[in-house]
């Protein structure tokens, strides 16, 4: 899998990049903003672009803005937004209304080596990998209209994990339940999100997206 890493800060960049080389990943470019970044993108088009959210000349949200842009001109390219604090504004609009391919991590996860490189490789798939404190954060907002009104606590569960990114296996580990019965809670979500099977949607990554919403 072909990686770019953009972060202004060398170490952190330089680090990265030991770890995803060291557990197989192709590290094709390095980025210390958003233009160089976009350059890199454009040159080797890789398979996930790993990026810092503040980035020069401001450093508020260049990388964000350099996110969006991959997502629209490289749609093949999956992103994965790096934050030192959470920001679930930044988070949701990273989103928009298709979560596949994109990623948002806060910084201090890189260290949970398999955690990192997991999700940077579900990214890389098309999949998607949100912090478990934006989950959280989520959970915690108050609906107008809660779209997710029928689903039972445990269904909550299973899609709060769903949303981290994490596999029906996982799922099961982390519920000490069996993965029959997590293919259970996740039939009746879509049901009763009404997902339908159809080849051009990813009916995870809508679910997710319901859950998130406002």
């Amino acid at each position: 899998m072909r990686v770019i890493v953009a972060d202004d800060s060398i170490l952190l960049r330089e680090g990265v990049v030991r770890i995803l080389e060291g557990t197989g990943f192709d590290v094709v470019g390095q980025a210390r903003d958003g233009a160089e970044l976009m350059r890199e993108a454009r040159l080797s088009r890789p398979d996930v672009a790993i990026i810092d959210l503040r980035m020069p000349p401001s450093y508020t949200d260049e990388g964000l803005r350099a996110a969006l842009a991959i997502r629209a001109e490289l749609p093949e390219t999956g992103v994965l937004v790096l934050s030192q604090y959470l920001e679930d504004q930044y988070a949701l609009e990273l989103l928009g209304d298709d979560a596949a391919g994109v990623g948002y991590l806060l910084k201090d996860r890189v260290s949970d080596l398999e955690r990192f490189t997991d999700a940077v490789r579900r990214v890389g798939e098309g999949g998607s990998a949100l912090d478990p404190e934006v989950v959280s954060q989520m959970l915690g907002r108050r609906r107008v209209k809660d779209p997710l009104a029928a689903v039972t606590a445990r269904e909550r569960e299973v899609l709060a994990l769903m949303a981290e990114g994490r596999s029906n296996h996982a799922i099961a580990e982390a519920l000490v339940i069996s993965e029959r019965a997590v293919e259970k809670h996740v039939t009746s979500i879509f049901a009763k999100l009404d997902l339908a099977p159809a080849p051009q949607d990813h009916r995870r990554v809508l679910a997710v997206l319901a859950f998130l919403s406002t």
